[in-house]
């Protein structure tokens, strides 16, 4: 190490030693990497590739402006976490943010609403990835081989987490140049040779319309994007594993939502161009429009290895999303805010990771998956609040943050709004709140009411499970770490 780059860490370690804590963590991780964490956590190609087909059936090709509508509103809320984590670089994101902007309780279920929502996430994209391998390796897939691919996939996942930071930080830069490079070759290549569709088929509602309504439509297919623009926060999980982190982690959020959001309406648009028949989509016929276009496009075997670059993406995706967990429960377990925090506190002095909070992080989500096995409908109960679940984390940030600032709080950290620090948190919380309304409206009148009202009803039980915890451990009481200072430091 350079002289200079001991002089980064001492800083990095006196100001961690500041904010009331010491790390073991190894900080390796570099701009790009930590981007690249990030990116792979959205990761545009799981996203588009996995709604697609159901978003362009329900509102049409302007599905496609949502991206853009979307990436704008999460840029807000980019920018609030931005400030935040500039003044308080620790690992774990959302919960020790929480917890200097407000306090302990608020805190603890900001913790408890992400950390599980986490969970149903990898299990969710890990589950996901099972049509992907099947599509790739020429066999028929079913509900029972998704699991099994799902489980292997979040063991895969937890040996490189339990690997370390370096073999974490590489290969999210490897997931990221493969999905990034991928998803230009397969987008050019469509919009040159495959190209079916006119341009302003983008703004072409195919007469899709509810209660003599597009808007309705249009909110469905919104989703999309939705279901997309939160990988941004991963940046600030691994804060302790990266140098000059109040400079360098605001700047890797802000790439992830400009790099991710671009890729992500490039391969949009390339898919949507290259769409045969665009009132097959719509009528149902055709129900699985991306490898209707990649068949088409590639053949067989062309249209094999770009299943294969998806299924980096996947894994990359999931490797990502465990590593932000890990971190999450290892921060939350610091302050002692859950049970067994002894043991998942401990950093390995080998791999400098936090191997039972990793282990934890594997195991809930592989149980998660094979509830599958037994209770299909349950799960996806279950699953159903991963997105939800992290937009209601995440405006709990936001809602903080306006919460501080008006106890006079003014953000210190090497990254500032300013004056408009205001009006952006402000604008976010209007955005996540609408967001989060759209996400849980209920859309399938004719289906059971538990799975009509599945987001509303998994919200509630999380939240409800949480609050008895809550009140009869009263964990959030057990830690003396700072809290609720976020605004006295600023005076």
């Amino acid at each position: 190490m350079s002289a200079r780059q001991e002089l980064s860490a001492d800083s990095d370690a006196e100001q961690l030693r500041q904010l009331g804590y010491t790390s073991n963590f190894n900080r390796s991780m570099s701009l790009w990497e930590n981007f690249a964490l990030g990116f792979t956590y959205l990761s545009p190609v799981v996203g588009v590739y996995t709604l697609f087909g159901l978003c362009l059936a329900a509102g049409g090709p302007p599905m496609f402006w949502a991206y853009l509508l979307v990436g704008c509103g999460q840029l807000l809320v980019c920018l609030i976490f931005g400030e935040v984590v500039s003044q308080f670089p620790i690992s774990g994101g959302v919960y020790p943010w929480a917890r200097r902007l407000v306090g302990k309780r608020w805190a603890w279920m900001v913790g408890w609403v992400y950390s599980i929502a986490l969970c149903v996430t990898i299990a969710a994209v890990a589950v996901g990835a099972g049509p992907y391998l099947a599509a790739m390796l020429g066999f028929e897939p079913n509900s029972n081989t998704n699991i099994v691919i799902a489980l292997v996939l979040t063991l895969f996942a937890t040996l490189v987490n339990l690997s370390g930071t370096k073999v974490l930080a590489r290969i999210a830069m490897f997931g990221f140049l493969c999905e990034l490079v991928g998803a230009v070759i397969v987008g050019v290549y469509l919009l040159v040779f495959e190209r079916h569709q006119p341009i302003s088929v983008l703004f072409n509602t195919f007469d899709i319309s509810i209660d003599g309504s597009y808007l309705p439509a249009f909110l469905t297919a919104s989703l999309a994007g939705m279901f997309l623009y939160y990988g941004f926060e991963a940046c600030g999980d691994v804060a302790e594993e990266t140098p000059n982190p109040s400079k360098q982690i605001p700047v890797a959020m802000r790439m992830t939502i400009y790099i991710g959001g671009l890729a992500a309406m490039f391969a949009c648009l390339a898919l949507i161009l290259a769409v045969p028949d665009m009132q097959a989509v719509i009528d149902g016929t055709d129900k699985d429009p991306v490898t209707t276009i990649l068949d088409n496009a590639f053949g067989s075997i062309g249209s094999k290895v770009v299943m294969g670059v998806v299924m980096v993406s996947f894994i990359s995706c999931v490797i990502s999303l465990q590593a932000a967990a890990s971190r999450l429960l290892y921060s939350y377990a610091r302050d002692e805010m859950v049970v067994g925090s002894s043991l998942l506190k401990r950093i390995s002095p080998n791999t400098q990771v936090p191997v039972a909070a990793l282990f934890v992080s594997g195991v809930l989500p592989a149980l998660i998956i094979i509830l599958g096995f037994f209770l299909q409908d349950a799960v996806a109960t279950i699953v159903s609040f991963a997105a939800i679940g992290i937009y209601l984390a995440f405006q709990m940030i936001v809602l903080a943050a306006l919460f501080a600032r008006a106890r006079g709080w003014k953000p210190s950290g090497k990254f500032t709004l300013g004056a408009w620090g205001l009006p952006v948190n402000i604008g976010a919380l209007v955005y996540g709140l609408c967001a989060i309304v759209n996400m849980a409206w209920p859309r399938t009148p004719d289906a059971p009411w538990y799975i009509n009202y599945s987001m509303l009803l998994s919200t509630a039980i999380v939240i409800a499970l949480g609050l008895l915890y809550m009140w009869l451990g009263k964990p959030y009481d057990r830690g003396t770490a700072p809290a609720g200072d976020a605004w006295k430091i600023s005076r």
